[in-house]
């Protein structure tokens, strides 16, 4: 009975995986459509909900700490992402603004960057925040007397309350790379997460185990009734 729960477990973990692959493919394939089309109205597409869109429009930066992303790597560096928030013309909430990544020094002393102020007109892709995963620990604390917070993992609801803020939409802007604004970044969602190709990869490894585990366990069995 162990044996067979092993390799129906393992298979299980095989078939995440791939599902995992082909929900990202997906997202690749969405945005290089999104991106090869031309761009929303910010507002406009704030109102319209989930999903990816190419987005332009005017608002004004909000007089708020800068919010840093913990844990964020560019390459083989390992750094923080900036989040700021930003009120979009004929938009209901304000939302965050990834204005990119910058390296975090050894005794972990968060960037001397705070976040724009006034009026702007901005670009870029309005996408969900960067996923979750596990929740380790209290995922957002202020520092530096709250002028920087810092965040282990993005969740707007939480950082509206944390900044008494009435809401933040539920999706982040990933800014332009080409605007003259902000830091080290680019259009790539899966940057800080496993590429597809990584996710067939471990769900080859899941299914050859369950393969092994069940050949153990019919030998064991054919052994049993000789």
């Amino acid at each position: 009975m162990f044996g067979l729960c092993l390799v129906l477990g393992f298979s299980a973990l095989g078939r995440w995986q791939l599902g995992r692959a082909l929900e990202k493919e997906a997202l690749l394939a969405d945005t290089a459509g999104v991106l090869a089309g031309p761009a929303e109205p910010l507002g406009a597409a704030m109102a319209t909900p989930g999903g990816i869109r190419k987005v332009a429009g005017a608002g004004r930066f909000l007089d708020t700490p800068s919010l840093w992303l913990d844990n964020q790597r560019r390459g083989q560096r390992v750094g923080v992402r900036q989040y700021c928030a930003f009120q979009p013309a004929g938009a209901d909430a304000p939302l965050l603004v990834d204005l990119g990544w910058l390296p975090l020094p050894a005794d972990r002393t968060l960037p001397a960057s705070d976040c724009p102020r006034g009026e702007a007109t901005l670009a870029g892709l309005l996408a969900p925040p960067p996923a979750v995963g596990l929740k380790l620990g209290g995922g957002l604390e202020s520092r530096d007397g709250g002028r920087n917070w810092l965040a282990l993992h993005l969740e707007p609801m939480r950082v509206a309350e944390a900044w008494q803020l009435p809401a933040l939409a539920p999706r982040v802007l990933r800014l332009d790379p080409a605007l003259p604004l902000g830091h080290e970044r680019d259009l790539e969602l899966l940057s800080n997460t496993l590429p597809p190709e990584k996710h067939r990869g471990y769900a080859l490894q899941w299914f050859g185990l369950a393969a092994a585990a069940l050949v153990t366990l019919l030998l064991l069995w054919f052994r049993k009734k000789s």
